[in-house]
């Protein structure tokens, strides 16, 4: 009887603080009457717009402050009727099953944000074909949209179409892969070059004797940026090492001839011991290395696709570095939202962690 009653009383009391420590609704005009400032001023104050002098600017402040006002953001968004319009522009997933991710992440933004004046409209390139990528800027230019994000997949191409939407006065951003220019306002994704010290850090520590190949599948690497980057961070690390063992080959594959051309140059570099695979492809590389039985060579490559955790549980495939795409679209995505609906300025770089899978925490990753 005693717990009942003590139980009860634990609850009455509990629904008498709730109500006494809910937040009251202020209204302009109470806000105003606090401050001691007209309605008019405190309006302008909320919408940073129009003269407001220094003292009812710190008076006004102090009161919201004080009471810590937060604004109806989703009722000031229907109330303006604008309707923001975002376009994201990136490789076709039925071409490269890297960016399927990319899709979810995508919509979990545009879940989040369902009630606000937010248009979201998705475009695919192929990811082996510029006039594919240049075609499709075309059509999203044509929209006129507020902001596009974008996967600067083609170097030069890239900044020709970006200068184009700066032109038109659309706001650039971009993931995954890193261009500079000072018309993209945000880049979204990880430090490649890094990326690639972390590859070379792996190999370093695996390695006790041989060579290694970094190899570079199915992109031009004159246009292709995120492969560069990635060399360039692998072979940093070995240089700043005094008297590295290790000589380093570059392996540039594209198909038809792919199986026979990496045969051919494993065949001709018997000495190798490592592989370094800069895209999401490193399943295609392991494929053939379980062909030739070639068991002494340690791999290392990007991307939890099923197919590269399929090599990795067999023990071919030995790291593989997360980029996390998912999250890097979601990230871009709600980054532009959160500006134009909630005035929030856009990071000019996020950098998400690198993270290092293998057979012991890819589950954790894949769930």
């Amino acid at each position: 009887m005693n717990c009942m009653f003590s139980s009860t009383t634990f609850y009455l009391y509990s629904i008498i603080h709730y109500i006494c420590h809910m937040k009251t609704k202020y209204t302009i005009k109470d806000i105003a009457n606090l401050a001691g400032v007209s309605k008019g001023t405190v309006d302008r104050v909320l919408h940073k717009r129009g003269k407001v002098s220094q003292d009812a600017l710190e008076k006004v402040n102090k009161i919201l402050e004080e009471i810590d006002y937060q604004p109806n953001l989703m009722a000031r968004s229907l109330k303006n009727n604008k309707i923001f319009s975002i376009c994201i522009l990136l490789p076709d997933p039925n071409s490269d099953p890297y960016w399927l991710p990319c899709i979810e992440g995508i919509q979990n933004a545009k879940a989040e944000f369902m009630p606000f004046n937010i248009s979201l409209e998705t475009f695919f390139f192929n990811p082996e074909s510029t006039k594919s990528f240049l075609e499709i800027n075309s059509i999203i230019i044509k929209k006129s949209p507020d902001a596009v994000l974008l996967v600067p997949l083609f170097f030069k191409e890239t900044l020709n179409v970006i200068e184009k939407y700066n032109a038109s006065k659309i706001l650039v951003t971009t993931f995954n892969n890193q261009i500079q220019s000072k018309s993209i306002k945000s880049f979204v994704g990880q430090d490649l070059i890094q990326s690639g010290r972390v590859a070379a850090k792996l190999l370093d520590t695996i390695l006790k004797k041989g060579d290694i190949a970094i190899v570079h599948i199915n992109e031009v690497f004159k246009n292709a940026i995120h492969m560069q980057e990635k060399e360039k961070g692998f072979r940093n690390y070995f240089e700043e090492i005094n008297g590295s063992k290790y000589k380093i080959f570059t392996c540039k594959l594209k198909h038809p001839s792919f199986k026979k051309d990496l045969i051919d140059f494993l065949e001709n570099h018997p000495s190798i011991s490592g592989i370094f695979i800069t895209t999401s492809k490193a399943y295609q590389v392991a494929e053939v290395i379980e062909q030739i039985d070639n068991s002494k060579i340690t791999i290392v490559g990007y991307d939890l696709l099923d197919k590269n955790i399929k090599y990795m549980k067999k023990g071919i495939i030995d790291f593989l570095i997360n980029q996390n795409q998912k999250r890097q679209a979601y990230l871009g995505t709600i980054g532009l939202i959160e500006h134009f609906i909630f005035n929030k300025d856009i990071s000019n770089k996020l950098l998400l962690p690198i993270d290092i899978v293998n057979t012991e925490n890819a589950k954790y990753y894949t769930a």
